[in-house]
């Protein structure tokens, strides 16, 4: 697949900046996979496509505070975006960071001295004199809610609430999973009364999630592996419901990504035991992958040439899923991070 495949123009004025103030209230295209057909409903509508039986799956990871500003020794000023931490120990910790620009040295927050430098794949920022707890207090207390760049706005209060899932609850993402973000407590309510079982598995999404695809063929695209967990129990449940003739759905790529990396076996096994399975998932969905799992998806609609939109392009058709966006646009809809919904069934 050539990379143009997954290109298309987005009125920037569709791009939403803040979120609805009632999350379900947000709209929401479904696509029929099969037939092609579209249908224009409200977000907590989506529980009339959902039967006694099915399960929902939820990606539960809690967004952290990762972007930091800070002050060079001159006085400029430099955003620093934190990634993963790579080593801690009992005096100092290691995180991986992205800024812009190639500054190396010293930056200060505040008075907190820190220290940046490059290794031979990445750029690194030095806590010393911080251990892990240390340096999370320090984000939580000094770090802003990591928006993306084409919200075109400062970080506020109402963003640490609301780019946040109703259900977060792991602390590692560096953005939020914002198919997610739509969910109430009520409509989870509503959902679970039905007879749906609602399961919780966790991805932190990383920078693999939202890397824009550069190579001119898709296949080539190296997908950033993330950490994820799911417990055993929901494996043998996930077995037992599609032996039964039941259905999957996923909210978002990135719980779609666990379900499907796990039974693809594409995947790296760390810190398991016996109820949880835990480790990094390093699966790019692209078209011409078969789904083993997930039998629907709920997502957002994406950026052009990024990961995201390649999965659901290998989810439903592609000029199904092509039509749909040239829907959405044409009836205005909200797009990206704090836009409107899409169910794919």
């Amino acid at each position: 697949m050539e990379l143009t495949e997954l290109d298309y123009f987005l009125p920037s004025e569709l791009i939403a900046q803040k979120p609805l103030k009632e999350r379900d209230q947000a709209r929401l295209l479904v696509l029929h996979k099969q037939t092609g057909e579209i249908e224009h409903r409200i977000f907590y509508e989506i529980v009339e496509y959902l039967n006694p039986g099915d399960m929902l799956i939820i990606n539960n990871t809690k967004v952290i505070p990762a972007r930091i500003i800070a002050r060079k020794p001159t006085g400029g000023r430099i955003e620093i975006l934190l990634i993963r931490e790579k080593t801690s120990n009992y005096d100092s910790s290691i995180w991986e960071i992205l800024t812009k620009g190639d500054y190396e040295g010293k930056v200060f927050v505040e008075n907190f001295e820190f220290l940046i430098r490059k290794n031979a794949d990445s750029k690194e920022i030095i806590f010393p004199n911080m251990n892990n707890s240390l340096v999370k207090e320090f984000i939580k207390e000094k770090g802003l809610m990591p928006l993306p760049p084409y919200i075109r706005r400062k970080p506020d209060e109402e963003d640490f609430q609301e780019y946040q899932t109703v259900y977060a609850k792991q602390e590692g993402s560096i953005a939020a999973p914002t198919a997610g973000l739509h969910f109430t407590d009520r409509l989870l309510e509503k959902i679970k009364q039905k007879g749906v079982l609602v399961r919780e598995i966790t991805l932190h999404v990383g920078i693999g999630t939202f890397k824009i695809i550069k190579e001119k063929d898709v296949e080539k695209h190296k997908m950033e592996p993330e950490y994820f967990e799911i417990s055993r129990d929901i494996i043998y449940e996930i077995e037992r419901i599609k032996k039964e003739g039941y259905r999957i759905f996923c909210v978002g790529t990135t719980s779609t990504r666990v379900i499907e990396g796990y039974a693809s076996g594409l995947f790296e096994e760390q810190y398991s035991d016996e109820k949880t399975i835990r480790g990094f998932i390093n699966i790019f969905i692209y078209p011409g992958y078969k789904f083993k799992i997930v039998d629907a998806l709920v997502t957002n609609f994406h950026l052009p040439k990024s990961t995201p939109l390649a999965l659901v392009y290998s989810f439903c058709e592609s000029q199904k899923v092509k039509k749909a966006y040239e829907e959405a646009i044409e009836k205005r809809y909200r797009f990206f991070s704090y836009g409107d919904g899409m169910l794919i069934i």
